[in-house]
């Protein structure tokens, strides 16, 4: 059993579609950082960046105590390996599939964050930041594009590579990006948007939206929904 502490950002989306799509079993505990639950000292003791997504594994592979993991990248790789899924075991793919995850931990993901954060968020509009950063959302879009001219993937088969890029690109028109301008990305992104474990897992991020008014309800109604074994 997997605990999942999230909360519904593009980092958080990631790590459910993942376990969607493998069907391994775990639990949402919500995380509303809008109300500052990533700062409690419980949270903190297995996330000490204070941001989520965390977790806990109650079934390690080396059978011993539960392990925490903190870092949506490290998340995914740390699942990938334990389930042998979406991820290539010969040394040439999975280093490809690396690069790519490293490419959106380190790239896509700050980037973009950086441009909801002056585009939206900002106490001041300050055109040079939001310049600065529209942009370089926009060269990192055409480098996933030109990545994508010539295969279904962005490192062949869909692994945690693709997973840990689509959320980030959900959000494209707040990122002042037009799609149609990343052709091969559109196409992309169309596919993994059509995937059912996508669709769950966007499904339980609208959910916990849903009921984020009521934090009692929200936890109440995650952990409800979670208890179930998820199917692949």
């Amino acid at each position: 059993m997997i605990d999942l502490y999230y909360w519904t950002t593009p980092n958080g989306h990631k790590i459910t579609i993942f376990l969607e799509e493998v069907g391994l079993q775990y639990t949402i505990i919500p995380v509303n950082i809008g109300a500052g639950d990533q700062f409690k000292p419980e949270f903190l003791k297995i996330s000490p960046n204070n941001r989520i997504p965390a977790i806990v594994d109650h079934e390690p592979a080396d059978g011993g105590a539960p392990i925490s993991v903190f870092e949506s990248g490290a998340i995914l790789l740390y699942l990938a390996e334990k389930t042998g899924k979406l991820i290539p075991q010969d040394l040439r793919n999975r280093t490809k599939v690396l690069e790519w995850l490293f490419w959106q931990m380190a790239g896509l993901g700050p980037m973009a964050g950086q441009n909801h954060h002056f585009s939206a968020y900002a106490p001041e509009k300050i055109e040079y930041a939001i310049n600065r950063y529209v942009n370089e959302t926009g060269r990192l879009y055409g480098v996933l594009n030109k990545q994508l001219a010539d295969r279904e993937f962005v490192a062949g088969d869909y692994s945690i590579a693709d997973i840990a890029a689509y959320p980030w690109i959900v959000p494209y028109e707040r990122q002042s990006q037009n799609l149609e301008d990343f052709p091969h990305v559109k196409r992309w992104f169309e596919a993994i948007k059509a995937r059912p474990a996508t669709i769950r897992a966007y499904e339980k991020a609208e959910a916990l939206k849903t009921q984020a008014i009521d934090p009692d309800k929200s936890r109440d109604l995650l952990f409800n929904q979670s208890a179930k074994t998820i199917q692949p």
